[in-house]
């Protein structure tokens, strides 16, 4: 990634909770408790997912950042929303993690210098073998970034679906 393309990266990233926001904006509370499927996850256990995975992802970016070479921890996002009963967790406090959680690393990222974006850490390839390759904090950046999107499209449909059983 060159330095304008991270600065676009890094900028994006940045608005990840604006994004969200505006997404659940549209997305009555009520329809926050409706799952597509018993093995799905409701519009709640989203949220709650990803102040998790937002926290996980900071001390992630800070490894990457102060400790090049080191392991970062795998954790089965499946498992964590099961065993953690996100459907009953906080979402409100979830939304602060999440926002306060992606602001500070959005203002460190903005202090970094360009070489720190490809130092390395390994992932465990048990869980994730694709990240077997060399994980940088461009490839940390593509992913966190691209996580809100996703997301955000998983809202969406479980909104659309919802609407569609309750017409």
């Amino acid at each position: 990634m060159n330095q304008n393309e991270r600065i676009e990266k890094i900028e994006e990233y940045g608005h990840g909770f604006e994004l969200l926001s505006a997404c659940l904006d549209k997305v009555p509370r009520k329809a926050w408790e409706f799952k597509t499927g018993p093995h799905e996850w409701s519009v709640h256990e989203v949220i709650v997912h990803m102040a998790d995975a937002e926290s996980v992802g900071a001390i992630r970016a800070r490894k990457l950042i102060a400790e090049p070479g080191s392991t970062i921890m795998p954790y089965d996002e499946a498992h964590w929303a099961d065993a953690l009963d996100y459907q009953n967790q906080a979402v409100d406090a979830a939304l602060q993690i999440f926002k306060l959680t992606r602001q500070l690393t959005y203002h460190l990222l903005k202090t970094l210098p360009d070489q720190v974006f490809t130092h390395t850490v390994v992932h465990p390839e048990t869980v994730y073998p694709e990240y077997g390759e060399a994980y940088t904090l461009d490839k940390w950046l593509h992913i966190y970034t691209r996580h809100v999107r996703d997301h955000i499209s998983q809202i969406q449909n479980n909104y659309e679906a919802w609407k569609a059983q309750n017409k």
